[in-house]
């Protein structure tokens, strides 16, 4: 194997820059919703030529923020340089190669994804490393990463039990590949989600990779997000509890020697709780110098949050370390747009946005700003609540004797979870500056 893939800095291309540069000759037309019809038929860049700005758009909308989106990659990156750890974002939150190129350029390992699909996206705009945050099961998946995945252009993928194993040995054999694919042990725990159940059953596993004529085992990983929801006393207890399990699963794959090469990733950590992550696991890196006297192998610490990019007014905004930790929390990075359709009663207005624009899983949109137009001058929305969400419409409930809504207003929404916001849409706006500049200096295409 060339250990530089997992260790030293790469030299090569993380990212196809002609691939990302070829979205801006996509024609725009009906199939993205976020366009206005004016636009049709004109393609990215001429679109962007003509200096748009968020007047142009209708409702419902989802709109992006470039100086959130570059000051929350440039604050991960920073930090992730300072305390010493690998950063291979999780890519499955945006599916936007525009994005994953303005992460891996400041640094990212490369790019981590969930499914095969997902895979196959990032291989397509020329992404050098993936990891693949998951077991691989399905024959055509595994056969495709034998297919494709070099040392140079490494595919990284978890197991977590025996079976998982047996699964890969037979559709290699069954394929008539020699391919020797790189994996990761996963662990688990109680309640959470996949991952092996303890550490001697990831011991278990660790030993049938070993033992694999297709496997090699590069790392030990796991996810601490499935285990807590809250930043509360005893959701921090489970998560580092956790972490010191996946701490011990290391040093006794290391310790019976059951690593395949002497550069291993430790890997865990979601945009929730990173900062946990590293303080329990940082002891574990390593430098190593394999092939010399007394030398040992080289152990890196690698995170994979993906939300921190985008942030939100929700969820993250309060459980992210930026958020509970002092300092400087990041920005929200996408804001909802949706128009009043209709004020049917006192203090109940219905909005065009739904659960087929917003996301809604980790809490309902917020509204924040209400003015007559789209783009235009805009006033404070205070005591509005959304309180339910169908498919296609929002219920804005106000104090009539405060507030005055009516239908045509334009309402300015916070969402929580970038990870059921980019999804619903396949282009997406840009702006400048959401509060201050609302020129669209870039469309964002998402592969979902």
């Amino acid at each position: 194997m060339n250990t530089s893939a997992y260790g030293a800095e790469a030299t090569a291309e993380a990212i196809s820059a002609a691939a990302v540069a070829r979205l801006e000759d996509v024609r725009l037309d009906w199939r993205h919703k976020a366009v206005p019809a004016t636009a049709h038929g004109a393609s990215h860049h001429e679109f962007l030529a003509a200096a748009p700005t968020l007047a142009d758009f209708q409702t419902p909308l989802l709109t992006l923020d470039a100086r959130a989106l570059s000051a929350n990659a440039d604050r991960l990156a920073s930090w992730c340089a300072e305390h010493g750890v690998r950063l291979a974002p999780h890519g499955k939150t945006t599916m936007a190669p525009q994005l994953w190129t303005e992460q891996l350029s400041r640094g990212a390992w490369g790019i981590t994804l969930a499914n095969f699909a997902q895979l196959r996206v990032a291989r397509e705009f020329g992404v050098r490393r993936l990891q693949l945050a998951n077991s691989l099961t399905d024959p055509h998946a595994i056969e495709w990463v034998a297919a494709v995945a070099t040392p140079d252009m490494p595919i990284l993928s978890w197991v977590d039990s025996v079976d998982t194993v047996e699964v890969i040995n037979r559709a290699l054999e069954a394929c008539g590949s020699n391919s020797v694919l790189d994996v990761l042990v996963e662990l688990g725990g109680t309640g959470g989600r996949t991952g092996a159940r303890g550490v001697a059953a990831a011991l278990d596993v660790a030993r049938a990779v070993a033992a694999s004529p297709h496997l090699r085992l590069v790392g030990v990983s796991g996810y601490e997000g499935s285990l807590a929801h809250t930043a509360d006393e005893d959701s921090l207890a489970a998560v580092r509890g956790y972490l010191d399990q996946l701490r011990r699963l290391h040093e006794r794959v290391l310790g019976d020697g059951l690593y395949g090469t002497d550069s291993i990733i430790l890997t865990a950590g979601g945009s929730a709780y990173f900062d946990d992550v590293v303080d329990v696991l940082s002891p574990c890196i390593t430098a190593g110098s394999p092939g010399t006297a007394g030398g040992g192998p080289a152990v890196e610490l690698m995170i994979r949050s993906g939300a921190y990019i985008i942030h939100d007014d929700g969820f993250y905004s309060g459980i992210s370390p930026f958020s509970r930790g002092g300092g400087q929390p990041l920005s929200a990075g996408m804001h909802g747009w949706a128009r009043v359709v209709s004020q049917p009663e006192p203090g109940l207005a219905i909005l065009d946005a739904g659960k087929r624009d917003l996301p809604v899983d980790e809490g309902l949109p917020r509204p924040q700003l209400i003015g007559p137009i789209l783009g235009g001058a805009m006033q404070p929305l205070t005591g509005a609540t959304i309180t339910a969400v169908n498919d296609q419409h929002c219920f804005m409930a106000f104090d009539p004797g405060t507030t005055t809504v009516r239908p045509g207003d334009v309402v300015r929404l916070g969402l929580s979870h970038p990870c059921t916001a980019l999804d619903k849409w396949t282009l997406i706006p840009v702006l400048a500056d959401t509060d201050s500049d609302q020129s669209v200096v870039d469309l964002i295409h998402t592969f979902f």
